[in-house]
């Protein structure tokens, strides 16, 4: 069964005003078995705590994030100027998996802009394999748009560049406008790594009702189509209890919990509230 871990980026604020570890203790609380690395600066304090976590807690480092090169988007390491780095931490914690976050957003205006960054990472995917450790790349719901040719921004990825791996967040497919489930079944075997988030549509916002009444019929239906949220797993309307098991049909070898607005909530409730769920359906 794959790892029930947490994307850490839910928890950078704690981090950097606790430190690495006592965060780390808390989520072996909530059982816990592992984390994803983002957002968070792999310096030599937090990669220290992160190894003392995974020897002193059992909790392993299922995956870093990376960027492919420098920029404003590039908020890790990235490949270009820190892959000798990224290599060490890897091995020093005994990481299989470095995660890119998202495209930049000029590669995804067209199909060639999309082919040329896919040829471009596409040889870091390869260099990361003859070091042992698999390239995923992270969606998002602009990742199921379809250019003209029929082709979705995943599938000109997988063909551009076959040896990267994805990191299927699946509330950002069903957000995208496919089915989890067909998503799953048709990327089957490349699915390395899943966020665990919940899909969430609120109720209607009084400023919606506001908007209608003054007669400002359009600017309230903006309001009214854009009430999703990030969810609690459990809270939102995903069919958890097949998607897990077609994920891991599909080749997870780790899901994070992840959300990334709290609305207010304490993250460790929200993890807490997540966990608790997940462990009632059997994960």
């Amino acid at each position: 069964m794959a790892d029930m871990g947490v994307q850490m980026m839910m928890l950078k604020d704690q981090v950097a005003e606790e430190g690495m570890y006592p965060v780390l203790e808390k989520l072996k609380e909530l059982d816990i078995a592992s984390v994803e690395v983002s957002q968070i600066p792999m310096d030599e304090e937090n990669t220290a705590a992160l190894k003392r976590g995974v020897r002193e807690l059992g909790i392993a480092v299922g995956a870093l994030s990376v960027a492919l090169k420098p920029g404003p988007m590039a908020n890790s390491d990235n490949l270009q100027e820190h892959y000798d780095k990224i290599v060490a931490d890897c091995r020093r914690l005994g990481v299989n998996f470095v995660r890119i976050g998202m495209m930049p957003f000029d590669a995804m205006v067209s199909l060639e802009a999309t082919e040329t960054w896919a040829a471009e990472v596409g040889p870091w995917a390869d260099k990361l394999a003859a070091d042992g450790i698999t390239l995923c790349y992270h969606n998002h719901h602009v990742d199921l748009h379809k250019y003209a040719n029929g082709e979705r921004i995943f599938d000109v990825v997988r063909r551009v560049a076959p040896n990267l791996q994805f990191e299927v967040d699946l509330h950002w497919v069903q957000r995208g406008g496919m089915a989890p489930l067909d998503m799953l079944k048709e990327y089957s075997g490349v699915c390395r790594l899943i966020h665990v988030k919940d899909y969430r549509v609120t109720s209607l916002p009084q400023e919606a009702m506001d908007l209608f009444t003054e007669g400002r019929v359009m600017e309230g239906y903006d309001k009214f189509v854009n009430i999703i949220e990030f969810a609690e797993v459990g809270q939102g309307n995903m069919n958890w209890a097949d998607l897990l098991p077609a994920a891991q049909a599909a080749g997870a070898e780790f899901f994070f919990i992840e959300q990334d607005l709290t609305y207010g909530r304490d993250p460790f409730d929200c993890i807490r509230d997540s966990r608790e769920y997940l462990a009632s359906i059997g994960w």
